[in-house]
């Protein structure tokens, strides 16, 4: 009884500490503070400093950090749009790789010579801190009106540079507890390289045959899609560990391909992959909440963390973007960007309980200066972000879709049956049916006004708001799309 009495306690705590982390995404909004930090303060508060609740295992608390992390990168995955992030991949992955190294390096002479950290602390001090955070840059750049291969590459280097970072800190790890890495340096940077590179790999391979399964299979509930489609990004990560290649790696490309493979349901795939996402980055940054001990926090902490957070800002991300974006010919106001939009989050944090649950020496300090550096960080960057942008004449309009399409599947008939929602800046309104240049053997069904629905006829006119159910080939989704999708010029608004 005493089990299901814990088991009753922790189903009434834990959709209450979810619904009012929830409240605080629209209350950090209002604020412009970045949710996260609302989630991190309300861990500290229900830990042992405020209603007492103790949670002190460094083991499981990296468990359920990297559980929540691969989450957060499926999701940042399956909706990251390809033809967005194409022209940015390879910036985003010299930041992720090379950018990665030089922090490193930067961070690590940091450390040990202006903060005196002994020689090992200092390294993983700055691997620790090395990569941009997937759930900071998701959740907080996306409202931000950006140009397109700015976002592509802040997004892409977040996405893939966790996994190097987390390489390099478990082998930091291992060597500060007494362990010698075989062949030495060049051993243990040829190491990191292979597995990365093969969690890439192997994330490609299960991508493209989750998409040849899933497009091809008739599940007899259209809930099952997006659930099947986020466990086998999730097996991706579980598979590559078993190999020894790249996790994070794996599950981030995995998830690409499957967001941008047409599958059945995709925008519901999608929807439910942020849900998913969200209640990691609560659940992640609550527990990480829980696990800090303010009362551990002394000024000289405080004072440690803001001085490497100033360090990071100003000198080492700057000089990290410079020495990647040149060779891409990126403006120079957008390599100011790039450098100010390095957010931080919660990969820090945890990647610092890794020395901590290996009980390495000092890991108790370093995981204390690492969270104040993270809190001082994101609270200094992400509100800046959109003043930023328009500062250096970046910052457009946002973005709009003039149309919603998702695909309602009837497989055996090959063909889609798409529900399309006329916004009002989709090019369409006030057009007759007869004008419309339709893709090839594409047949408007039904429409769908002021709740009533009807056969339309030649002479009916599309208006604002309309939903028309759109009959078409499976193969003719992506025309479709970019047929719907298509927003009037200013020449044609003009006419």
């Amino acid at each position: 009884m005493a089990g299901m009495d814990a088991v009753n306690f922790v189903m009434l705590i834990a959709p209450l500490v979810t619904l009012v982390a929830i409240g605080g995404v629209r209350v950090g909004s209002r604020l412009g503070l970045p949710a996260l930090l609302l989630f991190l303060f309300f861990g500290m508060v229900l830990g042992e400093s405020g209603f007492g609740f103790q949670f002190d295992n460094a083991t499981i608390a990296q468990g359920l950090g990297y559980a929540a992390l691969v989450l957060i990168l499926a999701e940042g995955g399956l909706t990251t749009k390809w033809e967005d992030i194409r022209p940015a991949i390879g910036l985003a992955t010299v930041l992720a790789t090379l950018g990665v190294v030089i922090t490193i390096g930067l961070m690590t002479l940091i450390g040990h010579y202006a903060l005196g950290f002994p020689l090992i602390l200092a390294l993983l001090f700055g691997a620790v801190n090395a990569g941009t955070d997937a759930a900071a840059v998701f959740s907080v750049l996306r409202g931000v009106p950006l140009p397109g291969r700015l976002r592509a590459a802040l997004e892409g280097e977040s996405g893939l540079n966790d996994a190097p970072t987390v390489l390099i800190v478990t082998a930091a790890t291992a060597v500060a507890v007494g362990e010698q890495p075989a062949g030495g340096v060049a051993g243990l940077a040829g190491m990191v390289v292979v597995q990365f590179v093969g969690g890439i790999l192997l994330g490609g391979i299960f991508g493209f045959l989750g998409v040849f399964v899933l497009r091809r299979i008739a599940l007899p509930v259209a809930g099952l899609y997006p659930l099947a489609a986020l466990a086998w990004a999730v097996l991706s990560y579980g598979v590559a560990t078993q190999i020894s290649v790249s996790g994070f790696a794996a599950v981030y490309i995995c998830a690409v391909v499957l967001g941008n493979g047409r599958l059945p349901h995709r925008h519901a795939t999608q929807a439910f992959a942020e849900g998913t996402g969200w209640v990691a980055q609560i659940g992640l940054f609550v527990m990480l909440g829980l696990l800090a001990s303010p009362g551990r926090i002394t000024w000289e902490t405080v004072l440690t963390g803001v001085v490497a957070g100033m360090f990071l800002t100003f000198v080492v991300r700057p000089i990290a973007v410079v020495a990647c974006a040149t060779w891409f010919r990126i403006p120079w106001r957008e390599q100011v960007f790039l450098s100010w939009a390095g957010l931080r989050g919660a990969v820090p944090i945890i990647l610092a309980t890794v020395p901590l649950a290996a009980q390495a020496e000092s890991a108790a300090a370093l995981f204390d200066v690492v969270l104040v550096f993270v809190i001082v960080y994101t609270a200094l960057q992400a509100p800046s972000l959109p003043w930023v942008a328009r500062r250096l004449g970046l910052a457009g309009t946002k973005a709009s879709t003039a149309v919603q399409i998702e695909p309602a599947p009837m497989d055996e008939q090959r063909a889609d049956l798409f529900k399309i929602t006329l916004t009002e800046e989709s090019r369409l309104t006030e057009t007759p049916l007869q004008s419309l240049e339709l893709p090839a053997d594409t047949v408007i069904a039904l429409v769908l006004r002021e709740q009533k629905c009807f056969p339309p006829q030649e002479t009916t006119v599309l208006r604002r708001g309309d939903q028309l159910l759109v009959v078409a080939p499976s193969e003719q989704e992506g025309e479709i799309e970019r047929y719907f999708s298509a927003v009037p010029s200013r020449e044609s608004e003009a006419k």
